[in-house]
């Protein structure tokens, strides 16, 4: 039976600060499947401390004397993952000039630690089930069966479940993975670790950049505590650097001095949920939006000109018309700034048909697609293209992390 000691004995070895009843749940669960054989899924959110969690499945396992190791599966491409988990043989593909191990055979008799298990490609959870149930693997580029005793623990922070009513995860191997759940609560429902954590992470970077620990007033801590903190520990451990190098004369804090350290919400990428689909759309996505639209009334205004003829009189006359057209384009010069983007106000006139011996002056838009995900797959693609498929680069190019583009790529279909 684990009693109250043996956990806080657990939270002690692995640098478990805490006493949140859903922590506790969580490390109670570790350690009691720990023992077995059993596949366990870790949930939580990015920065909740779960591969600690596997860490101690690991180490109060049988298999505490094997290897241990930890595989990002978002940070891997799709087109060397199964290279990585399950070797190739030479020759196999371009570049294979030899044979190679893959982590299911180095790590034969330890555990495996895939987080964010979402990410991985379909091609491979099938590989990975087989694994699962029968303990077996085939090498790419090879047809011969070769056996592996690996624990598998996985971890993710999305919704698996929501994946697979996508296509997105397999159905068999979400039930396979998910034999025993232990979910790791986010910070914001710890309560008063939220202090513990503050005073660790003080004393550490205190000794680390030899100065005064930062210390926390009443009102600061309240802060502290209603703060929901979207990035978890690892946001709070960062902000705790930062107070501790910057805040050289003040060393105790008070509200008003942390609520300069503390992001504003505001500042954050705004996000709003379309009404139709249900889905949040990004700041980004609304820019994109806003620039097609700009665009767009640009091509009409164009296309309206030619409508009436090249005739100055008619052109005048037109403006004379529709005086609206160009108020709001004033308005967005250097002379008068606008604060936001304005749209032009634009009401096109009847289709004009030329006569038979007059050229045709009819106009046709250069893109006739406002599609907010077209622009961004052929952003893609032209990323692609000028960085010889390199996607890290590609990443870079277009301001987004590598694992947003692998998602993008495999949203779009863009894979080789």
């Amino acid at each position: 039976m684990i009693t109250e000691a043996d956990i806080q004995s657990v939270k002690q070895r692995f640098g478990i600060i805490g006493n949140a009843p859903g922590l506790n749940f969580a490390v109670k669960t570790a350690m009691q499947v720990a023992p077995t054989d059993m596949t366990v899924l870790i949930t939580g959110e990015s920065g909740s401390g779960k591969e600690s969690f596997s860490k101690i499945i690991h180490a109060l396992s049988p298999r505490k004397h094997g290897q241990f190791i930890a595989i990002n599966c978002g940070s891997i491409p799709e087109g060397t993952i199964d290279s990585e988990l399950f070797g190739h043989e030479k020759g196999s593909f371009t570049g294979a000039h030899e044979s190679r191990k893959g982590y299911f055979e180095v790590t034969n008799g330890g555990t495996m630690f895939l987080d964010e298990i979402g990410e991985m490609p379909l091609g491979t959870q099938a590989r990975l089930l087989r694994v699962l149930e029968y303990g077996e693997f085939i090498k790419v580029g090879s047809s011969k069966v070769q056996k592996t005793d690996v624990r598998v623990v996985a971890a993710t922070n999305v919704n698996l479940l929501q994946k697979v009513e996508a296509g997105k995860f397999r159905e068999d191997l979400y039930y396979r993975l998910n034999s025993v759940p232990i979910f790791v609560p986010p910070l914001r429902e710890r309560g008063r670790d939220v202090e513990l954590l503050f005073r660790k992470f003080a004393t550490d970077f205190a000794e680390k950049y030899k100065v005064k620990p930062i210390s926390l007033t009443d009102d600061a801590k309240e802060i502290l505590l209603k703060y929901r903190f979207p990035g978890n520990i690892r946001q709070l451990k960062n902000l705790v650097e930062q107070i501790s190098v910057l805040a050289t004369e003040q060393k105790e804090i008070n509200g008003e001095t942390l609520l300069r350290y503390l992001p504003r919400e505001t500042t954050l990428p705004a996000l709003y949920q379309d009404a139709q689909s249900g889905e949040n759309i990004s700041e980004r996505e609304i820019l994109y939006k806003v620039l097609f639209d700009l665009r767009r009334d640009v091509n009409d205004l164009k296309k309206l000109v030619l409508e009436n003829g090249t005739n100055p009189a008619s052109t005048a006359q037109m403006l004379k018309d529709n005086p609206h057209l160009f108020k709001d384009v004033a308005a967005t010069s250097p002379a008068s700034p606008a604060t936001e983007p304005v749209l032009l106000n634009i009401n096109p006139a009847p289709a004009f048909e030329p006569e038979e011996e007059t050229h045709d002056v009819s106009y046709k838009s250069e893109d006739e697609s406002l599609s907010i995900e077209k622009k961004e797959k052929e952003l893609i693609e032209r990323a692609l293209r000028k960085n010889n498929n390199k996607r890290k680069y590609a990443a870079r190019d277009l301001g987004i992390s590598e694992r947003t583009l692998y998602r993008k790529i495999k949203q779009y279909e863009l894979e080789e």
